[in-house]
């Protein structure tokens, strides 16, 4: 699988109310061509696109998701916490959004995000039937940090493009978690990340993603080292910083797909 220089993170977090469908056509407007958005479940069971475990931070909401059913979570407005022009954005169910990110043409990574004290199987269960024929299949990347949801995940359907997750820096049991999982990609957060660990990934065939980058100058050196993929709230910064210039590649050339935001 080949993945896009460049992915909206939540959407477009810089332009729009992260994960909701506003933040997708936004991304499809300013030219970025894949999106990274959070599925979780609320108490009935919907996967809806969503990253906190509670609705405080991004809606006039305090509820927790395992707490409220779709009714309910309708009623709050999740976007005029980030501006009035949003104002009665509703929370979006991971079916609504796979049909926008269809229509718009996207590639989509659809994190898995397994709260503290969630279940990360009936999550899984309940989000990969909805992936069946949703999307083609080099336009879909499941990821998340839950070994076990992804575990899950590959066995329910292999033909999935999984990638693999990590918090902190890359476990020294990195090669063991991708063959368990059949992973395609190594998504990590690039302050942690380690040159030599980046040549072994792409040595053995993976992409290598890095989130949440938002300083394209200090970011730079990465590419070098054969980072694929970057995950940004303004992807569209890349741009500006190179005037629609080339990247350096690194190693593989031609493995390396050229910037979305610049085609």
């Amino acid at each position: 699988m080949l993945l896009p220089r460049l992915m909206g993170h939540r959407g477009f977090a810089a332009r729009a109310p992260e994960n909701t469908l506003s933040a997708l056509r936004a991304a499809a407007e300013a030219g970025i061509r894949w999106v990274e958005i959070d599925v979780q479940l609320l108490a009935d069971g919907t996967p809806v696109i969503w990253h906190d475990a509670h609705m405080a931070r991004c809606s006039n909401s305090r509820a927790f998701l395992s707490q409220v059913g779709l009714a309910e979570a309708r009623r709050f407005d999740v976007g005029s916490w980030f501006s009035p022009e949003f104002a009665g954005e509703r929370i979006a169910t991971l079916e609504e959004a796979l049909a926008t990110v269809n229509e718009l043409g996207l590639g989509l990574n659809l994190e898995i995000k397994v709260s503290t004290a969630r279940d990360p199987l009936r999550l899984t269960e309940a989000v990969v039937p909805l992936l069946n024929g949703a999307l083609p299949s080099d336009r879909l990347l499941l990821s998340s940090f839950s070994q076990e949801a992804l575990y899950r995940a590959h066995r329910l359907d292999p033909s999935l493009n999984l990638g693999i997750l990590y918090d902190e820096k890359v476990p020294r049991v990195w090669q063991w978690d991708v063959e368990r999982v059949g992973a395609v990609s190594i998504h990590a957060n690039w302050e942690n990340l380690n040159p030599n660990i980046v040549k072994e990934m792409r040595q053995k065939g993976l992409e290598v993603v890095c989130y949440t980058v938002n300083d394209p100058e200090a970011f730079s050196p990465w590419w070098e080292c054969g980072v694929n993929s970057v995950i940004s709230d303004d992807p569209t910064l890349f741009s500006q910083l190179s005037d629609a210039a080339e990247y350096p590649q690194g190693e593989d050339n031609e493995h390396q797909p050229s910037d979305p935001i610049a085609d």
